[in-house]
């Protein structure tokens, strides 16, 4: 069994119980597809079994020791990496440690966020089309905090150096997620 299949049998049972935000989706449809969108940019196995795991640790049971005896070192760095380390603290303070974080991360940890917040515009995006304003209604900060934070992404992303995945975030932050 392959890195990657391992990846998506842990999360597929880790997020069993999940479903997206206001809706009755299933939530693993998200990791997967930000494992989808880092193997399409030609990322690493554990690259891509780290995005389909990128939640687990912030979202579920799942320990640090899991993921280290199941995918090893490099994957638990970049699900750590991609991980807010204080659900205590306010949206807006867990936001700006995030975007803080990624001026100075590792270029696997940054297209593992990347291809993550790039499914997220684009789930937005559908929603905003589907059910218009009322999409914002599904969030703890609405529509003004939404811009700030994926702006400051797009920023934050490319501080130290510029990659694939990127540049279609800048596309579509530039077209604007509302």
């Amino acid at each position: 069994m392959t890195l990657i299949d391992k990846a998506i049998e842990f999360a597929a049972v880790a997020h069993r119980e999940q479903r997206r935000k206001g809706t009755e989706i299933p939530y693993i449809s998200h990791p997967y597809a930000v494992g989808m969108i880092l193997q399409r940019a030609g990322c690493s196995e554990e690259v891509v079994a780290a995005g389909i795991l990128h939640d687990t640790l912030e979202d579920t049971d799942t320990t640090e020791e899991d993921l280290l005896a199941f995918f090893g070192p490099k994957v638990l760095e970049i699900v750590k990496g991609c991980s807010e380390p204080d659900k205590g603290a306010s949206w807006e303070e867990r936001k700006q440690h995030t975007l803080d974080e990624l001026k100075h991360a590792t270029v696997a940890i940054r297209q593992t966020s990347c291809a993550d917040k790039l499914h997220n515009i684009r789930s937005i995006k559908r929603d905003l089309k589907q059910y218009g304003e009322e999409a914002w209604s599904r969030f703890k900060r609405g529509r003004d905090s939404q811009e700030w934070y994926y702006k400051g992404l797009v920023e934050s992303l490319g501080y130290k150096s510029r990659f694939k995945l990127l540049e279609e975030s800048r596309n579509m932050r530039q077209t604007s997620i509302v």
